[in-house]
């Protein structure tokens, strides 16, 4: 393979959603905003956000895949992208609707989870520090 092209990986929980050869650039959402990807790019790593994640192939042109959030490592020529869940698609339109109705409101009930766990955490320290000053 050129050094020309890179190597993608899509992975899920439990398979391999999408493994493409030929990859000519990639672009990724994460927090800061979205951001390219090209062959000869450092490596590096990005936490990804809910969103649309596009690659393109000289044999299928642009592609579009709403993702969940997740994790993008790029080492050489590979680049590897572990997502909870991804939907492909064609339509842009679509896929934005299913980020907003499958990722961002299982975020939603994901965080309000989250902040019934910290709050059970703080009051189980404040328990055993009395506990351990009683």
């Amino acid at each position: 393979m050129s050094s020309t092209f890179m190597n993608l990986k899509i992975l899920l929980p439990f398979q391999i959603f999408a493994e493409k050869k030929g990859v000519s650039r990639i672009v990724a959402e994460t927090r800061e905003g979205s951001f390219g990807l090209l062959p000869h790019r450092l490596d590096c790593v990005a936490a990804l956000e809910p969103g649309i994640f596009i690659y393109e192939t000289e044999a299928e042109g642009e592609v579009y895949v709403a993702v969940d959030e997740g994790i993008l490592i790029k080492a050489g020529q590979d680049v590897l992208v572990s997502v909870r869940s991804a939907i492909a698609g064609t339509d842009l339109r679509q896929l934005r609707e299913a980020v907003e109705r499958e990722f961002l409101t299982l975020d939603e009930s994901e965080q309000k989870m989250r902040s019934v766990m910290t709050k059970l955490e703080i009051g189980l320290v404040r328990r055993l520090a009395e506990f351990k000053n009683g």
